[in-house]
């Protein structure tokens, strides 16, 4: 639309024109003629998102992205979560997608706005969580000399990434969002980034959008699949299911799968709550700090059936003797391996909803209980008879005392992270939170946010060390400011636990991970959040209690013993 404006004073026209919302125009003597942007690409990438059912964003503004903002402080239909570093951002929209099973998102500036966010980009695609990541670029209009916070995005974040968007200007930016989404959930789950150059989010939108064909999955058969499958079965006398992060979408499958065969079930650590923890037939967690029972149980068995793991150097301990005696099928979205017996390449959930339906039958010559029950009389608890807290003397009463509330817990990388895996009971899916692929430490208080944001009815806890917290303690800020209530049990030992442990063990007590902490419980009445230190035992239900029962967000700086190991 074209409109002529006459006004004698040039500031006078010009205030006019932007009250209007006439933003490109041009003057010929003295007479203004001004062209209405019908909508820009910010306006139009906000207005999908919301058609996406996009209810929360995590994210930290900048000039690059201001246009963005604009629009969404208009969008009553989405929450922006201010948070004070974007790594924390992602980590946060990670910590929602894997509670609630929904795309997270993120908004960031250009610079180190995006620089800032590549641990977490990576951490998501390691952990195959779906993210939309929502990047300001500078203007794409050539110009020569050095520029302010350029950086090539596309190349740095391209190897971490499922896929990368770069906007252009005859795009069409609702198009490239929407497909944004349908990537990040499609197939193997993962963060796709969009970079979007800040001329042309401010531009109108001028492509015409064009439907977008979703990836129609077929119905596929499986016969040659279950039958191979099926003949392994009933060779079999030993079988036994592992359970990977991959099969997290399929934990009722899983199940009914589990009851035709009634055999020893474990998980990765990714795994964990997919199954029910507290069923006879779950022995826990494999791999270098997993369960003596169920790496026992792994390497005594003639056939493992692997759902949705990716057989890490963590769960495999890549020492060569991995599952010797038995043969491997795996189901998985992807192949694995060439070694396996056999690939099946498929969803779990589609795969194993045909086998149920088409082979109820199956038998094996079942060798495996007097085993099992023989594996499992040999652990054995250390008593924690002295008067030093001890992280397993914890968290085991964490886990009794908030059992009815079937907490939600994110932890950190570390000690904690490990014990937590095996002294919690996860009997449902997307209950226990952590980094996996990349350990990275400062993940669980930013995800603990973005936890509490997809499932605010939900008791979370935030389980995490000195070391850890340290990262994004800043985070703080962005509870009291919203008054996010969660839990924050810090293990303070005064060490980088679990790399001390390493070194004290393979490099003759050679180490550099000592700490001198903050005062934590100083530092959560500057943000003026409650506190509680725990010294004693005795004083560890009753600051559980009080936590609990306060609205808001609370620290319990739980001090451990300095030397324990795990």
């Amino acid at each position: 639309m074209i409109k002529i404006i006459y006004c004698n004073n040039f500031l006078c026209t010009i205030n006019i024109i932007v009250s209007l919302g006439y933003n490109n125009f041009a003057m010929s003597n003295g007479i203004v003629i001004s062209k209405k942007l019908t909508e820009t690409n910010a306006g139009i990438i906000v207005k999908t998102l919301i058609k996406q059912g996009v209810d929360s964003i995590f994210g930290y503004p900048g000039a690059a992205v201001l246009s963005i903002y604009n629009e969404l402080s208009q969008a009553k239909e989405i929450t922006h979560y201010l948070v004070r570093h974007e790594q924390a951002a992602v980590h946060a929209a990670e910590g929602y997608a894997r509670v609630c099973g929904k795309t997270g998102v993120v908004l960031v500036t250009s610079g180190p706005g995006f620089t800032n966010t590549i641990t977490g980009i990576a951490n998501a695609y390691a952990d195959s969580t779906p993210l939309v990541v929502l990047i300001g670029d500078i203007s794409s209009e050539s110009i020569s000399g050095k520029m302010f916070q350029n950086i090539d995005i596309e190349s740095v974040v391209t190897p971490c990434s499922k896929k990368v968007y770069k906007l252009q200007k005859n795009d069409n930016a609702a198009q490239i969002t929407e497909q944004a989404f349908i990537d990040a959930q499609t197939g193997k789950k993962g963060p796709v980034v969009i970079i979007l150059p800040r001329n042309i989010l401010e531009s109108e939108c001028l492509s015409e959008k064009e439907n977008i064909a979703k990836p129609i999955i077929p119905v596929k058969s499986f016969e040659k699949e279950s039958e191979k499958l099926t003949k392994l079965i009933e060779k079999s006398t030993k079988p036994l299911i592992l359970i990977g992060g991959g099969g997290l979408n399929s934990s009722v499958e899983i199940n009914n799968f589990a009851k035709l065969l009634s055999c020893p079930i474990v998980s990765t650590l990714m795994g964990i709550g997919i199954y029910p923890s507290e069923d006879r037939n779950y022995l826990g967690m494999i791999g270098i700090n997993g369960t003596y029972q169920a790496n026992a149980a792994l390497n005594n068995a003639d056939l493992i059936i692997a759902i949705g793991s990716a057989f890490s150097d963590r769960s495999t301990c890549k020492n060569g003797n991995f599952a010797k005696k038995a043969k491997i099928v795996s189901i998985n979205i992807d192949k694995i391996s060439e070694d396996f017996e056999l690939n099946i390449i498929s969803d779990a959930s589609e795969f194993l909803n045909f086998y149920i339906k088409n082979y109820k039958n199956i038998k094996y010559l079942n060798k495996w209980d007097n085993q099992i029950n023989i594996i499992k009389s040999e652990m054995y608890e250390n008593e924690d008879s002295s008067d030093r807290l001890h992280s397993s003397f914890v968290l085991k009463t964490i886990s009794d005392y908030t059992k009815s509330y079937e907490p939600i817990i994110v932890t950190d990388v570390g000690q904690h992270q490990m014990l937590t895996a095996q002294f919690f009971n996860f009997n449902k899916p997307r209950k226990f939170i952590t980094s996996g692929g990349m350990g990275t430490m400062g993940f669980g208080l930013p995800a603990s946010i973005g936890a509490y944001t997809a499932n605010p009815d939900n008791l979370i806890i935030n389980i995490t060390g000195d070391g850890s917290f340290q990262m994004n303690l800043q985070e703080l800020a962005t509870c009291r400011e919203h008054n996010i209530p969660i839990k924050i049990v810090i293990m303070n030992n005064g060490y980088l636990a679990m790399v001390r442990q390493m070194q004290e063990k393979i490099y003759k007590n050679r180490y550099q991970v000592e700490m001198t902490n903050p005062d934590f419980v100083k530092i959560a009445e500057a943000y003026d959040l409650m506190a509680i230190r725990v010294k004693q035992k005795e004083e560890l239900k009753p600051a559980i209690e009080k936590a609990i029962q306060h609205s808001g967000t609370v620290i319990l700086d739980v001090m451990i013993d300095f030397f324990e190991n795990i």
